[in-house]
Parts: C-alpha cells; sequence; structure tokens
C-alpha cells in the first residue's frame, strides 16, 4: 500500500473517532484530551530532552488546548465550537495538501519545511475560510467566527512550523510513529493545539460575541 493510501485510509479513522468523541463530549471527550495531552507531552519529551525548562514547556504545550477542547465543549453549543475548531484545522491541512501538491510553486519556509509551499498555505486558508463559515452559519455561532477561518488557517500553519523547527532540532522525521502513514500524534495536533486555545482564549474575553 503506498503511503498517501495509507495516510488517508488513517485520517478518515482519525476523523470518524473524532466525531464520535466529539458527539459523546462528558468524560468520555475529556479522558480522551488528558490521554492525548499525555501521548503529547511523552513525544514533546522525546523531541526535547529532559531538562526542567523544556519540560515545562512541554507540559503547558500538551495540557493547555486539551483543557481548552474540554472546557469549550462543556459549554452551550459546545459540540458545535470543538467541531469548528477541529473542522477549521483539518480543512487547513487538506486544503493545504491538496493546492501544493496540484499547484506547486515557491516555498514557504523551506528550511523547517521543505514541501510546503505558498500556493499550499492559500490553499488551507481557502479551504478553511470556507469551512469555517459554513460550520458558523450553520450552528448559528456568532459572526466572528464565520470569518476568521482564513487567519486560523495561518495559527495553524504557524503550529506546524513549531513542531517542524522541534523535529529538526532533534534530527528526526516524525515526532512519534503511533500513527501510521502520520507519524506521531503531535504530528497531527501541532496545528490544532494553537488554534484551539486561541478560539479558546478569544471566547473566553468575548471577542466572539454576537
Amino acid at each position: 500500500m503506498s503511503e498517501l493510501k495509507l495516510r488517508i485510509i488513517v485520517g478518515v479513522l482519525l476523523a470518524i473517532l473524532a466525531v464520535c468523541l466529539i458527539g459523546i463530549g462528558g468524560y468520555v471527550f475529556a479522558l480522551s484530551a488528558a490521554l492525548i495531552a499525555g501521548l503529547v507531552f511523552r513525544e514533546w519529551r522525546g523531541l526535547t530532552g529532559s531538562s526542567f525548562l523544556w519540560q515545562l514547556a512541554g507540559f503547558f504545550y500538551a495540557l493547555l488546548p486539551a483543557l481548552a477542547l474540554t472546557l469549550l465543549r462543556l459549554s452551550p453549543n459546545g459540540i458545535w465550537l470543538v467541531t469548528w475548531i477541529v473542522a477549521v484545522t483539518a480543512a487547513t491541512d487538506i486544503g493545504a495538501f491538496f493546492a501544493g501538491r496540484l499547484i506547486g510553486g515557491p516555498k514557504l519556509w523551506p528550511i523547517l519545511s521543505p514541501k510546503k509551499t505558498w500556493s499550499g498555505l492559500l490553499g488551507g486558508m481557502i479551504s478553511a475560510a470556507i469551512f469555517a463559515y459554513l460550520i458558523a452559519d450553520f450552528a448559528h455561532l456568532p459572526f466572528f467566527m464565520k470569518v476568521i477561518g482564513a487567519p486560523m488557517a495561518i495559527i495553524a500553519q504557524a503550529g506546524d512550523f513549531f513542531e517542524s523547527w522541534l523535529k529538526r532540532r532533534a534530527h528526526v522525521k516524525d515526532s512519534g510513529h503511533l500513527l501510521p502513514g502520520h507519524g506521531g500524534i503531535m504530528d497531527r495536533v501541532d496545528g490544532l493545539s494553537p488554534v484551539a486555545l486561541l478560539t479558546a482564549i478569544l471566547i473566553k474575553i468575548g471577542a466572539f460575541a454576537s
């Protein structure tokens, strides 16, 4: 089986699992978020070593997005808030992947991520903008969430580049090997983490008020 086919199959299974967990919510979602945070922290340690400052940073890197997602899921309309976050991040990845492969062109930041292109970033932004609007409109989320998809795609890509920097620093290709075709858990949540945290902060301070 080709790596692309394996990546698609595992990606579809992960998407189904995410939908089920978001739909169930409650303790199941919270425990799943905690488990993912623990796996992220484990991979972080493998990438950064055991110094106290790195471990402290990794603790918050793993904990805060998981906590943000859990609190959002428990809030009114939480199922759609979390769905919006996951969908916007996934749309960024998918749009960037296919736009990069089909269009190509100049590299975005070849030192950190040789495969990422400016066309991929644009494709990810367009895809995220579309999904953000459709989900926010369907779920009657605040208006601002309809139009912030493209900026969130940039945030997701920034999270991706940060993890790429960690991997390059550690001289590894993937953060782990738990997910066939995808690498480790961090490789899948590197964009989701900052989007979830930023969205939770913006909601908390009332930036998304209708």
